[in-house]
């Protein structure tokens, strides 16, 4: 081998020795899951933010199978995704699992890019409020149940006494005004006509391949379809590793008073309205 040829094997080689030892980053994408009933935003906003302020977090993952729950912990959620999305440089993707409707499907419109499997269950652009009454069951056990009250409205929805038509159509107007909101987020971030959103905001369920041929989701995929599209929009060509957040230990003391909580908070939801499909 002559000198020349040794000098350009050397740089060959020398290149090659380089390249084997060259610290390729692999992305780190976070991953927050909305599971069951949205009752409340605090735990799901705060995983949010704690990959959004994390530097080694290149993106965040949304993992959505909810059939919504609350009005205003819906809009929170939303909020705070389409916050990340209008001014973070972290790319956020929602997928949807089974099922995400009303506030599940609310909550994922903020998001950069939403995908679902095709039979996933979403929609459900709606609201609905639902309380008991016992009327007729107070006067077979011979129980009155006493109010006084400030105002015509202020036991409106108490299951102590019949709906009268003016209640029906105060808690209406409530419901209808809930609705536009939702509407307008919907046509807003969808990029949809009245007439199109007026059309699928009746409260109509639909698969995920319905929801694609009415703009209401961006793509159909999987799971892993989505780890790989966010790996792509944070500027990557391989497979992320995805964090999760750390779970903290639960003392017996604090799971029973935490089901205590939960269980009062149901009782006492009779008369809320909710983004929830049911």
């Amino acid at each position: 081998m002559d000198k020349e040829m040794m000098k350009y094997y050397i740089i060959f080689y020398s290149f090659f020795l380089l390249s084997c030892n060259v610290d390729v980053k692999t992305p780190q994408i976070g991953l927050v899951e909305i599971n069951g009933a949205i009752l409340e935003s605090e735990e799901i906003i705060k995983n949010i933010n704690y990959f959004h302020l994390r530097d080694d977090i290149d993106g965040i993952l949304v993992r959505v199978n909810s059939p919504g729950g609350g009005v205003a912990a819906s809009q929170e959620i939303y909020e705070k995704i389409k916050d990340i999305r209008d001014n973070s440089d972290k790319p956020i993707v929602v997928s949807m699992s089974s099922i995400a409707t009303s506030g599940g499907y609310y909550v994922s419109i903020g998001a950069d890019s939403i995908l679902a499997n095709p039979g996933t269950i979403t929609g459900s652009i709606g609201v609905i409020m639902g309380y008991p009454t016992v009327t007729d069951l107070m006067e077979i056990l011979g129980l009155n149940y006493t109010i006084i009250k400030s105002g015509q409205y202020k036991d409106s929805g108490s299951p102590f006494r019949k709906t009268s038509p003016s209640d029906s159509s105060y808690l209406a107007m409530i419901v209808d005004e809930l609705h536009d909101q939702f509407k307008t987020d919907v046509q807003m971030e969808r990029h949809l006509s009245v007439g199109e959103i007026n059309r699928i905001a009746q409260g109509q369920i639909f698969s995920g391949r319905q929801a694609l041929e009415l703009d209401l989701i961006d793509k159909i995929g999987t799971f892993e379809d989505a780890i790989w599209l966010i790996s792509n929009m944070a500027g990557f060509n391989t497979r992320p590793n995805l964090i999760k957040i750390p779970k903290k230990r639960i003392g017996l003391v604090d799971a029973i008073l935490g089901e205590i909580k939960l269980k009062l908070g149901l009782m006492d939801k009779y008369v809320i309205p909710e983004y929830r499909y049911k």
